[in-house]
């Protein structure tokens, strides 16, 4: 298996559709003031996990509904952390591939499933404090999705405390 350094990216080598879409959403991520000294700074897990979340959240046509990027990890779960358009939480109540059952924790003021996707899926909590305050995480086995990958998820994520890291997220998403 590959080090996480050499899945290590820069800001010049992105495509510019990327780069577009990175445009002020990483501004004082981590303290800094340009997108790309943010991403360029970013370990190469977290730049992984940041095309992960562009891709699918794209897909989704969410992605715009970021309006900035405050954390992001790979290793030990693939996540991040985010500042979010006023109405993504009706954008999700409204879409067809999200459900909000079961998908709140008790810390949260709402969450989301992504269903249709047995592996791999996007579950979205927005926090109480702050509307506009949302993480999102990609869970391995989706439990918005059939009562055995539920089974699947709470087994390994939650009992064993496995979570993926950007390549199992990655690969299964091919």
């Amino acid at each position: 298996m590959d080090s996480v350094d050499d899945a290590r990216l820069h800001w010049d080598e992105l495509p510019p559709a990327t780069r577009s879409d990175l445009t002020h959403k990483l501004q004082g991520l981590y303290g800094h003031v340009e997108d790309q000294s943010a991403f360029d700074a970013l370990a190469g897990d977290k730049q992984q996990a940041l095309l992960l979340f562009i891709h699918c959240l794209g897909d989704l046509n969410l992605w715009r509904e970021i309006e900035s990027v405050e954390n992001v990890y790979g290793i030990g779960g693939v996540g991040m952390n985010f500042r979010a358009r006023p109405a993504l939480a009706a954008k999700l109540a409204a879409h067809r591939k999200f459900t909000s059952r079961f998908a709140a924790h008790g810390d949260c003021a709402e969450g989301f499933f992504e269903i249709g996707r047995a592996r791999a899926a996007l579950h979205l909590l927005r926090m109480k404090d702050d509307a506009r305050l949302w993480a999102v995480h990609f869970d391995l086995h989706a439990p918005g999705s059939t009562p055995l990958s539920a089974l699947r998820h709470i087994w390994r994520e939650k009992w064993r405390g496995e979570t993926p890291d950007w390549r199992v997220i990655k690969a299964s998403l091919v």
